[in-house]
């Protein structure tokens, strides 16, 4: 189990490093409104009990929120 957890926790820090760095060509609107994706996704995961329907509606509100206060 413990050599299980050690390779879950390489690959996400692998995925972090990889996300990070796909970020870098963006604008301050782009970065904004990827940001509020991610955590509307999470939000929406979190009060809709883990359904897909609450994280993509919650992606989308956050993105849109995100594009728009970056403006």
């Amino acid at each position: 189990m413990n050599n299980y957890l050690t390779r879950v926790i390489q690959l996400t820090a692998i995925g972090a490093i990889c996300a990070l760095t796909a970020c870098a060509g963006m604008s301050s609107q782009e970065k904004s409104t990827a940001i509020g994706a991610g955590v509307g996704a999470v939000g929406g995961s979190i009060l809709g009990g883990g359904s897909a329907i609450g994280t993509l509606g919650g992606a989308a509100v956050g993105g849109v929120i995100g594009h728009e206060v970056a403006k």
